[in-house]
C-alpha cells in the first residue's frame, strides 16, 4: 500500500504542503498518485497520510487496501418510492453499483430529493417543483466535491432531475454520465369511453389524459365510472410520462447533447435494454477517465444547438428553454433566447408526439430507439455530427453502427413533409412581454390568436372560475391571463397542466389561449403562452393587463401585444399598481423568491442579479 511507511521514512515528506483543498484542482502528491491514475480526486484523501481519519471512515464502510488505490465512483439516483417517475432508480443504482464494482472501481452511491409534478401539479405544492433543480443540482455538487469521487454517474428520473445532474456536471467538470430511468408504458382503459373520447383511438391513455378527464366529467362528457377509469389505469407502472412530455424532452436533449449513452432517453424503463445500460455505463465511464473526457469537452455550444434542434424536431416542451438555459450557464456557454429563435426559425416539426400527436417514447424504442431517429434526421443535415459524447467517440462514429428506421414507419416525418415548416417552441416579443415570452404553437391550434382579456391573479382563481362554467363559448376568443406565477411571484412558476387540461375537457381549446408568467407542463397543448417576462410580481405589462383588453398573438411574427392601450393609459396604470407582498415568509421558498433570475435566463438560482 503506498500510504504504509517504509522504515526511514518521514511523515512530514508526504504531507502535502497546501492544508486548504481546492476542488477543482487537487493537490496530487507524486509519491502517491502517479500521471495517468483513474483516482486523481479521491487520491486526495485515500492517499495522504494527513488523511489518515479519512482513510479509517472509508475503512469503516468496508473498503479493502487494495481498493484505496482505486478510483471513486459518485453513483447518485434521485430515487424516492412515491413517484413513478422515481421509485425503480434505486434499482438501476444497484445495478450500476455492481458494474462499477465489477469494472475494479469503487461505487460510492448516495441520493437525493425529489418532487413529482404530476402529484403536485395544481396544488402549491407544485411551488416546489423547479426550485428542486437548484436544490438536486447543489446536493449533487455538494456531495461530489466534498467526498473528492474521481467520476461521476447519475440517475434522474424525472424533468428537474435531468438539467439538476446535467448543472452538477458541468460545475464539477469531472468525467460524467446522465443514465436516464426512463419511459413508462401507456396505460389502457377498461371503461368504454364516454363522449370525450378520450382513449377511444386505440385505448391507450396516460397521466396527460387525467386532466382531459376532470374536465370531461365536469362537462358531463365522461361518466363518474369513465373518470375511475382512465385515473385507475393510466400510470401502469414505473416509469416517467412517456409523451414528449418534459421527462423524454430532456433525456433526448441529454442524449443529443452527447451526455448520455445511445439509447438511454429511449430505453424504457423495466426494460432489458435499460438494465443493459447500466453494465454500459460503468464501462463507459472508465473510457472518459481514461480519456480524460469531462463534461465540459462535451457540453459545448455545438452539443447545445444539436438539444435544442432535437427538442424543436420531436414536438418538445417549452420547459426546455429553462433548463438547457440554466445548464448552459453553469457550463459558461452562451445560449440566450435568441438561439432558440433562430433555430427554430429553420427547424421543422417532424415528430408526430404526444401531447399533441399520437405516439409515445415505447414507440419510438420499437422503431429503433433514439439512435435510429438521430441517424434519420442526421441524413437531413439537422446534426453535428462532430460534437463529442461519453461513449469517447463523436456523435457520427457512434451513429454510423445504429439502426435505420423502418421504410414504413410514420411516427417520424421526412423533411420534405413536416407537420409544421418551423419550430413549435416559439419566442415572442411585444408590450405584453418585452423581456420575451415563450410559446408552444404546434399549428395544429392555428398560428395566430385574438382574443379579450380575462384575467386571473393565481391559477387557483381560474380553476374556480371553470369549474363554476364561468367561461362560456359564447363569450367569444378569450384570452386568459394567469398572472403573479412566475420564479418569485408563485414563488417556483408552477406548471399549468391541470386548467389547460380542463379547458380541453370542457371543449374550450379551440375559443381560448392561456398566457401565463408561470410555466407550462410538457404535457400541455392548446394556444399557450408561458415565461412571460417581466413577471407580475417585478411590475411586468401582464400585471397591468385589464379584462376586457384586446390581445394578439401572432405565432409567425413571433409578437405578443396588447392591442389599444396608449403609452399614457400604461404609465397611468403603472403608477396605481401595489407590488403584492411575497407569498411565502420563510424557508426555501423565500430563499428561492429571492435569489432566482427571470424565465428568460433559465431561473438560475446562483448568478442572481444582486450578487
Amino acid at each position: 500500500m503506498a500510504h504504509h511507511l517504509a522504515k526511514g521514512d518521514v511523515a512530514r515528506d508526504v504531507i502535502r504542503d497546501d492544508l486548504i483543498a481546492d476542488t477543482s484542482l487537487p493537490a496530487r502528491p507524486s509519491h502517491f498518485c502517479q500521471p495517468g491514475s483513474l483516482n486523481k480526486f479521491s487520491s486526495t484523501i485515500t492517499q495522504d497520510l494527513s488523511q489518515g481519519g479519512s482513510q479509517s471512515m472509508l475503512y469503516a464502510i468496508g473498503l479493502r487496501d487494495h481498493e484505496m488505490d482505486q478510483p471513486q465512483i459518485g453513483i447518485g439516483s434521485v430515487w424516492y418510492s412515491g413517484n413513478p417517475c422515481n421509485s425503480h432508480l434505486l434499482e438501476l443504482s444497484e445495478n450500476v453499483k455492481k458494474a462499477v464494482k465489477d469494472a475494479r472501481m469503487v461505487p460510492m452511491q448516495f441520493n437525493t430529493i425529489g418532487v413529482s409534478d404530476a402529484i403536485s401539479m395544481g396544488t402549491t405544492g407544485m411551488r416546489f417543483s423547479l426550485q428542486s433543480r437548484e436544490i438536486i443540482a447543489d446536493s449533487f455538487e455538494t456531495i461530489m466535491s466534498a467526498q473528492w469521487y474521481d467520476a461521476m454517474i447519475a440517475i434522474p428520473g424525472c424533468d428537474k432531475n435531468m438539467p439538476a445532474v446535467l448543472m452538477a456536471m458541468a460545475r464539477l467538470n469531472r468525467p460524467s454520465i446522465m443514465l436516464y430511468g426512463g419511459a413508462i408504458q401507456q396505460g389502457r382503459r377498461q371503461v368504454q369511453p364516454g363522449a370525450s373520447g378520450i382513449g377511444k383511438k386505440d385505448g391507450r391513455i396516460d397521466i396527460n389524459d387525467t386532466w382531459d378527464a376532470y374536465g370531461a366529467f365536469v362537462n358531463q362528457t365522461e361518466s363518474a365510472e369513465g373518470f375511475r377509469d382512465v385515473i385507475r389505469n393510466a400510470c401502469p407502472g414505473p416509469g416517467a410520462c412517456g409523451g414528449q412530455y418534459t421527462a423524454s424532452t430532456m433525456a433526448t436533449a441529454a442524449e443529443a447533447m452527447g451526455m448520455s449513452l445511445p439509447g438511454s432517453a429511449s430505453n424504457p424503463a423495466g426494460s432489458p435494454e435499460k438494465l443493459r445500460e447500466c453494465a454500459k455505463t460503468a464501462e463507459a465511464i472508465k473510457v472518459l477517465m481514461e480519456k480524460d473526457i469531462k463534461p465540459l469537452d462535451i457540453m459545448t455550444k455545438p452539443a447545445f444547438e444539436n438539444a435544442i434542434t432535437m427538442t424543436m424536431l420531436l414536438g418538445g416542451s417549452t420547459n426546455s428553454v429553462l433548463h438547457l438555459l440554466a445548464i448552459a450557464s453553469s457550463a459558461n456557454v452562451d445560449l440566450s433566447l435568441d438561439d432558440f429563435h433562430r433555430i427554430s426559425a429553420k427547424t421543422p416539426l417532424l415528430a408526430d408526439m404526444k401531447p399533441s400527436g399520437n405516439f409515445y417514447m415505447t414507440d419510438l424504442h420499437e422503431l429503433g430507439g433514439m439512435p435510429a431517429i438521430m441517424k434519420f434526421l442526421s441524413s437531413f443535415g439537422f446534426l453535428n455530427g462532430s460534437i463529442m459524447t461519453v461513449t469517447g467517440r463523436t456523435l457520427a462514429e457512434n451513429l454510423k453502427s445504429a439502426p435505420s428506421l423502418p421504410q414504413d414507419q410514420v411516427a417520424i416525418r421526412p423533411a420534405t413533409n413536416p407537420i409544421k415548416e418551423t419550430g413549435h417552441i416559439r419566442i415572442l416579443y411585444g408590450n405584453l412581454a418585452p423581456g420575451g415570452a415563450v410559446a408552444k404553437i404546434t399549428g395544429k391550434e392555428g398560428l395566430e390568436f385574438r382574443g379579450k382579456a380575462r384575467c386571473f391573479d393565481s391559477e387557483r382563481d381560474l380553476m374556480d372560475a371553470l369549474d363554476r362554467k364561468e367561461i362560456k363559448r359564447e363569450h367569444g376568443n378569450t384570452v386568459i391571463i394567469v398572472r403573479y406565477e412566475g420564479p418569485k411571484g408563485g414563488p417556483g412558476m408552477p406548471e399549468m397542466l391541470k386548467p389547460g387540461g380542463a379547458i380541453q375537457g370542457l371543449g374550450l381549446n379551440d375559443c381560448i389561449a392561456l398566457v401565463t408568467d408561470g410555466r407550462y407542463s410538457g404535457a400541455s397543448r392548446g394556444f399557450i403562452i408561458g415565461h412571460v417576462c417581466p413577471e407580475a410580481q417585478d411590475g411586468g405589462p401582464i400585471a397591468l393587463v385589464k379584462d376586457g383588453d384586446e390581445v394578439v398573438i401572432d405565432s409567425v411574427g413571433e409578437m405578443i401585444d396588447v392591442l389599444g392601450v396608449s403609452e399614457e393609459e400604461w404609465e397611468r396604470r403603472r403608477k396605481e399598481w401595489v407590488k403584492p407582498p411575497l407569498r411565502v415568509k420563510r424557508g426555501t421558498l423565500l430563499k428561492y423568491a429571492k435569489l432566482v433570475r427571470d424565465a428568460s435566463h433559465g431561473c438560475v438560482t446562483d448568478l442572481a442579479e444582486d450578487w
